[in-house]
């Protein structure tokens, strides 16, 4: 899945795409229907690429991608208003290594809001760029 570019922005809600970067931040699109442009200032707001985001395991942290890797072959989603029990039910079967004690039933609502919003996008489904990234890491 390619989701580079893809970022969640804190204080605002949904996922926007990167378009253009200027001299003090960046301009995203709305993921949603409408398309929203935003300018944002990165020295005000707080921006999280979705392909470097990580969850809490109980060994190892564990990539936001392979949960949503997961979640395209698991069964159908809880409703992100189920109560917590139900989703924490769920997040164990996509994510049996997460730490239940640190992930949240509200970050978990965040994964699956998330995904219900990329599950329909054509960059869900493509193979992520990662070719070039260990060969940039190996020169370093």
């Amino acid at each position: 899945m390619n989701l580079h570019g893809i970022v969640a922005v804190s204080g605002r809600p949904g996922l926007w795409k990167a378009l253009a970067q200027n001299k003090t931040g960046f301009i995203l699109e709305s993921l949603d229907a409408q398309k929203t442009k935003l300018v944002v200032n990165v020295a005000t707001a707080k921006l999280a690429a979705l392909d470097e985001i990580t969850i809490f395991g109980t060994e190892d942290d564990i990539k936001l991608t392979d949960v949503f890797e997961a979640m395209k072959s698991a069964s159908a989603a809880p409703d992100i208003k189920a109560d917590g029990k139900k989703l924490r039910e769920y997040f164990r079967e996509v994510a049996p290594d997460h730490d239940e004690e640190r992930v949240y039933s509200s970050d978990i609502k965040k994964v699956i809001t998330w995904f219900n919003i990329l599950k329909d996008k054509p960059e869900f489904n493509e193979a992520a760029p990662a070719a070039e990234a260990p060969a940039t890491e190996a020169g370093e």
